[in-house]
């Protein structure tokens, strides 16, 4: 099924760049006087970031200083001492197994893979032509500039890969598509992708729902057995795997995204139960699941409860 969200994509853009020019020279801080609060610091999946700026943001009352990279950057910037965030979030709870080793953290939102398209462009006709079904054919015939994160730097890269992989079964096909489409030239940084299709640069790419919805991008659907998202099929995920630089293996398993709290101070208490329970997230097309949050390890009472 092909999607077509109810807003353009220009309109959304043009409302968010008012929104943050409005904020220029306010370190992006809004609501009461600020003057005297210490900001409360997030490190960041590159795929929260434009949650977080346009939706924690102005639901706290605390500042908040907000940096985006790569879930797997993220995590090694942290392990390796060169950040020091009060809050770190990150788009696989995997790699709170390493190489970060937090006491505890919560899962509080999920995703799903889907190929995003710019409608203006050959190659993203094409993809919409296609739909569900055939989605990867114009990719495999070259008639679609394809765009992707690094599988080194953060894991909607190596998402993506799985879904290659994961859809090589699916559909019976004749090529390896984890083989047959990946090359070097497709990738670009996670905050930057799906910019892309404003430049010209890439007609698809292999995106989360959530970086779609929120620039108002068309997008194809994936099947469930592919896009990451159902817990029904987390067995048949497992059987895509990747190796870190780090020489961590992940393996292909539901999106869920999770987030730990390193500060003791209660202004950073505040600001981290908003961005895992905020109502901002499904406005910013994450899918919170009736039971998130969900805990692991040992959570702090006032975090718990």
């Amino acid at each position: 099924m092909v999607v077509a969200p109810p807003t353009g994509r220009r309109s959304f853009l043009a409302g968010a760049a008012a929104l943050l020019t409005g904020t220029a020279g306010c370190a992006g801080v809004v609501g009461r006087d600020r003057s005297t609060a210490t900001p409360v610091s997030i490190l960041a999946a590159g795929s929260l970031n434009n949650a977080l700026e346009n939706g924690l943001r102005s639901s706290v009352d605390t500042p908040v200083q907000i940096e985006a990279h790569g879930s797997a950057e993220v995590a090694r910037l942290v392990a390796e001492g060169q950040k020091n965030p009060d809050v770190v979030s990150v788009a696989d709870v995997a790699l709170f197994d390493g190489p970060m080793r937090p006491d505890w953290y919560a899962e509080f939102a999920t995703n799903s893979v889907v190929v995003a398209y710019n409608p203006d462009s050959d190659g993203g006709e094409r993809i919409a032509a296609a739909g569900t079904d055939s989605w990867y054919r114009p990719v495999l015939d070259g008639d679609v500039e394809l765009g992707r994160t690094d599988p080194d730097l953060d894991p909607l890269g190596y998402r993506a890969l799985f879904v290659l992989e994961l859809a090589t079964e699916y559909y019976d096909t004749d090529r390896d598509l984890r083989d047959a489409i990946p090359s070097r030239d497709q990738i670009y940084p996670e905050t930057q992708l799906v910019s892309q299709f404003e430049t010209g640069s890439i007609d698809a790419a292999i995106a989360y729902r959530n970086m779609a919805v929120e620039r108002g991008y068309d997008y194809v659907e994936l099947p469930t057995a592919i896009d990451l998202s159902d817990p029904s099929y987390a067995e048949q995920y497992a059987n895509a795997t990747y190796e870190l630089p780090s020489g961590k293996v992940v393996e292909g398993g539901l999106i869920s995204y999770g987030a730990t709290l390193r500060s003791q101070a209660s202004a950073a208490a505040d600001v981290f139960q908003t961005h895992t329970t905020g109502p901002y997230l499904s406005e910013f097309g994450f899918v919170i699941p009736d039971d998130f949050p969900t805990y692991t390890g040992n959570v702090p009472s006032e975090i718990a409860n």
